[in-house]
This record gives structure tokens, sequence and C-alpha cells, in this order.
């Protein structure tokens, strides 16, 4: 199974640290926010890793290179504009191969552990889903047994972690687009599996929840 970064972002709410450094080139614990996704990655066996970018994209490309450094393999899908979640994944498909990858945002930093993640999808897409972060207090979607559903009244958040099978995008065309609807539409025919972890987990939205996670990391 092959995996997907997504580093595509402008970062805005990380103004002034990302007026000249791409969001996923941040340092916390020593290492660049992607370096911890890659690493993690390779330790789950995780080896051909797709990256797609945009803005400042050419800094992601010269520090990772190719992935030699991490023992991976590291290809990019280069973004003239950013085309968001859907899209961006959609443009990437061809570098993904023909059965289902994994896809994790860029802009999180976790200790998931990636041999978790179902090789063989019951439906078409699984979600790892996490508690209702304070950031974000009345969830995403709401997870009864292995079944994810957007209604629901014990709603979780999603993660930025998830498996998709290729024909879930079978009917998008290029260009931008969001993947939430894609998600809720294939909820509706219960084509979603799920999962809740109860790990360490944080969105890396602001300049002090970067602080906060590099705090953490030169504790431990």
């Amino acid at each position: 199974m092959r995996a997907m970064i997504l580093a595509a972002g402008f970062g805005k709410r990380m103004r002034p640290l990302t007026d000249h450094t791409p969001k996923p080139l941040l340092k916390a614990g020593g290492k660049a926010l992607i370096e911890h996704h890659i690493l993690n990655l390779k330790a789950a066996g995780f080896n051909q890793i797709v990256i797609n970018h945009a803005y400042l994209g050419e800094q992601i490309e010269a520090y990772l290179g190719h992935g030699e450094k991490y023992g991976v393999q590291i290809e990019y899908s280069a973004e003239t504009e950013p085309l968001e979640t859907g899209g961006g994944i959609y443009k990437a498909l061809p570098q993904l191969g023909e059965g289902p990858f994994l896809v994790v945002n860029g802009d999180i930093w976790t200790e998931y552990d990636f041999n978790r993640i179902p090789k063989n999808l019951t439906g078409l897409i699984h979600l790892v889903l996490i508690p209702n972060p304070a950031h974000n207090p009345g969830g995403d979607f709401d997870l009864k047994d292995d079944q994810v559903s957007a209604e629901g009244d014990n709603k979780l958040t999603f993660s930025g972690i998830g498996v998709y099978d290729p024909a879930v995008f079978a009917d998008s065309v290029a260009g931008r687009f969001p993947l939430a609807p894609l998600l809720r539409e294939f909820m509706a025919i219960k084509q979603v599996t799920g999962e809740c972890y109860s790990g360490q987990w944080m969105d890396i939205g602001t300049p002090e929840r970067l602080q906060q996670l590099d705090e953490l990391l030169n504790r431990a």
C-alpha cells in the first residue's frame, strides 16, 4: 500500500512562521513536521510515499529529496495552486497505484501506529477518528461499531488519516474540490468504516500549538 502526505496548503494560520517556510518544514522536536510522518510511515512498512505541494513546494523537494535519507521512495505531485484535499488526491491518483492507499494530513502530529491501518477494506473508505479536541467540540462524524455516518449523537473528530479505494474518485474531475462531500456521499451508502484512536494527536494549526508540540517532544 502506498501513502500520500498532504502538504499543499498555504499555512496562513501559521504566519509569520510560514512567510518564507512551507508549513510542513516547520520544526518540532528537532525535526520538520513532515519528517515525523515519513519516519512513522517507514516504521510501519510504507516505503512509497507521494507528497503534494504548492506553496514554496520547491523547498519541500529540496529538503526531502527522493527519500533516500529516510529509506523510502518519495514522489511529488506539484500543484500550481492548492486543489483542496479532494482535488489534490485526485491529481495524485496515477502515482498511488491501483489498490487502496493511505492519506495523512501534513498539518497534524500523532503517535498513531500506521501498522493498524487495514490493508483490505470492507468498504471503500476507512477513517481514523479521535475524541473531540477543544478546537472542534462538536465533532465531525458518528462511529457506531465500525460504521461511520454523517449524523449521530456521539460524533468524533476526523483525524486527517484515512484509507481510500481509487473507486471513490471514479466520478470526480480534475480541479479544486473538497473531500468532505465525497465522504458523506459514501457514508450514505455505508461504504465508510472507521476506528477511534485515543492516543497522542495534535492539529498543528497555530504557532502556539507548534510550540506546545515542540515542548512535548523535547520533554520526551
